[in-house]
């Protein structure tokens, strides 16, 4: 469990959610409970770290809107959806919208727990790849125009003795800009330097 993680609870049921918070906040987590997917919505910040526990039949905006329009904010929070209904077009349409897990209750305490867990590792996972994917694209953002132009090339099977003429240097310079890209990309090889230039077609 990290401290820095938060259990969001969206759930307009009070005794549903006052028993979460109390369960979850003995077992050592953080919690932060809303009783409506529209008070969750306006406070939401796009730096809550954790994963939001949801009920998918509220009053008002339902668990599956909610779900979708945190979709249309590239909300990394992991969805676990939980119901007191739960049926299988439900349980399908909140795996299509990329829920973390799908509970029924009353609630199988270990079971949740453990998607928590699941959930946390889910998102740590994709802040993990964000951020390289952002250290790779500040690494490519201090090569010279000249070094992208190598770099270019390079990535795409050419040899030093084809990028000198194609670029109208000679190959001595071509393995130059070659040998210093390289090193601000912190790569030693070619697979690598395919590998961080994609960051840049995937940004």
């Amino acid at each position: 469990m990290t401290n820095n993680l938060t259990v969001f609870i969206v759930d307009d049921d009070p005794a549903v959610r006052d028993a979460l918070g109390l369960l979850l906040g003995v077992r050592g987590y953080r919690t932060a409970l809303f009783s409506c997917a529209e008070d969750f919505l306006q406070g939401w910040q796009r730096a809550w770290a954790g994963c939001l526990l949801l009920d998918i039949r509220m009053s008002g905006m339902d668990g599956l809107s909610l779900q979708r329009r945190l979709q249309e904010l590239d909300c990394l929070l992991p969805v676990i959806i939980v119901t007191g209904h739960g049926d299988v077009n439900l349980a399908r349409q909140a795996f299509k919208a990329q829920a973390s897990d799908f509970l029924e209750k009353p609630f199988d305490h270990d079971k949740l727990l453990a998607a928590i867990e699941e959930a946390f590792s889910r998102e740590a996972a994709v802040r993990g790849q964000l951020r390289r994917q952002q250290e790779g694209l500040n690494l490519l953002g201090a090569l010279t125009p000249r070094e992208r132009e190598v770099m270019q090339l390079v990535v795409t099977g050419r040899h030093n003795r084809d990028i000198g003429p194609a670029l109208g240097i000679s190959v001595r310079t071509v393995e130059v800009h070659k040998a210093r890209l390289m090193d601000k990309l912190g790569v030693d090889n070619v697979a690598d330097l395919v590998r961080i230039s994609m960051l840049a077609d995937q940004a």
